[in-house]
């Protein structure tokens, strides 16, 4: 099967994964850069960046359409997240390639987990605490910027978990969250970019953009409870598959 094929068929199921969960996106990009279309690890994880930041924008305006989008909570994350995600994009290419698989498959792996405990989401997310919502934004922030992921699978967690939000809303925020990490992570990996295989990059975007408003429309369909499984369940096996692969 061809690259071109490939990236096609991965970008439309991170995309669909971006509109309806609100993250996750690029914790299936990597693990399908790398295994499916041969990239290194540190190249994976600056295209994963690329993807997820256009498809992220994309998703985020359909689900702001719908009030879904909590800004003053999604922004205090962002914000708090901009500095470690630069300081961890700069140290990211000096980690080895098996530290830095086995990293994301333990920070997958925990997310699910955390994800399949009994939701306590009660609240609306409108009234959270600005030293909670910067601490977690910043912890997001530095996994964004060392595994090269946009942190919506470890954003839809804290705002649900930790900030009492409702599912459909943390998904919508998340995506505000994962945007500006992602540019933030970027801007310290400009200078590998254009040495990205744009022949492959470029269709796996143009999928998962559309891929990512037919995630919308699902994450319409489906409960929050339902999502949250299906989310969970999806990170689960793509961190047990990478801690098996970093350790053979």
């Amino acid at each position: 099967m061809s690259a071109v094929i490939l990236a096609l068929a991965a970008g439309a199921v991170i995309g669909l994964a971006l509109g309806a969960l609100g993250g996750g996106g690029s914790v299936l990009a990597v693990p399908a850069l790398i295994y499916l279309l041969g990239f290194t690890p540190v190249a994976a994880t600056t295209a994963s960046l690329v993807i997820v930041t256009i498809t992220s924008v994309t998703a985020l305006s359909a689900h702001a359409r719908d009030g879904n989008v909590r800004w003053r909570t999604g922004l205090l994350f962002a914000a708090a997240g901009i500095g470690p995600a630069m300081l961890g994009g700069a140290l990211a290419d000096r980690i080895p390639e098996p530290v830095l698989t086995a990293a994301f498959g333990v920070v997958a792996a925990g997310a699910a987990v955390r994800m399949l405990r009994p939701a306590k989401a009660t609240g609306t997310g409108t009234h959270v605490r600005p030293g909670r919502a910067a601490a977690a934004g910043a912890g997001l922030g530095a996994v964004t910027g060392v595994l090269g992921v946009g942190g919506g699978f470890l954003a839809v967690p804290a705002l649900v978990g930790v900030l009492g939000m409702r599912m459909r809303n943390a998904v919508g925020t998340s995506l505000l969250v994962i945007t500006v990490n992602s540019l933030a992570a970027l801007a310290t990996r400009a200078g590998t970019v254009d040495t990205l295989d744009w022949a492959v990059v470029s269709p796996f975007v143009g999928a998962a953009i559309l891929g990512a408003w037919d995630g919308k429309r699902l994450a319409g369909k489906v409960s929050g409870p339902a999502l949250q499984r299906i989310f969970a369940v999806v990170l689960l096996a793509v961190g047990g598959f990478m801690l098996i692969d970093a350790m053979l």
